[in-house]
């Protein structure tokens, strides 16, 4: 029994500090690049394991942000971690997202922020950051 208290509490501690990071990303996104943040942390209804932080509107286009928490320090930053496998994720839980609207935007994006927790956290913003193929359409 102590093993699985054990367990819970180290899941527990790696989901506060990515939860407290979406939290940053969310607040820089609307507060400094004066985004409309539509959803956080959507899933999937048809599939739970695709999941997108946050989809956010940066003017008329439909953004999807993956956000990467990182410690101050980290050897690999936020960006980098959004590998190949990632992009994979994202792009199955971006046809997830765009199938269940109604109308479909005519511009969409992907950004990563990476946000280093620190005294004060780091917020960095990569915008339009390569996922699509060159003829994707929504």
């Amino acid at each position: 029994m102590a093993g699985i208290a054990s367990a819970l509490l180290n899941l527990a501690g790696r989901l506060e500090p990515g939860r407290a990071g979406e939290r940053h990303a969310a607040t820089h996104l609307k507060r400094v690049q004066r985004y409309r943040i539509l959803a956080s942390n959507w899933r999937n209804p048809k599939d739970r394991r695709q999941e997108i932080d946050l989809v956010a509107l940066d003017g008329e286009v439909l953004v999807f942000v993956e956000v990467k928490t990182r410690a101050a320090g980290a050897l690999v930053s936020g960006y980098h971690a959004v590998d190949r496998r990632k992009r994979a994720a994202m792009r199955r839980a971006i046809a997830g997202y765009l199938a269940g609207l109604r109308r479909k935007p005519v511009t969409v994006r992907f950004d990563v922020v990476e946000v280093e927790l620190g005294r004060p956290p780091v917020v960095r913003h990569f915008e339009n950051v390569r996922l699509f193929g060159r003829y994707f359409h929504t």
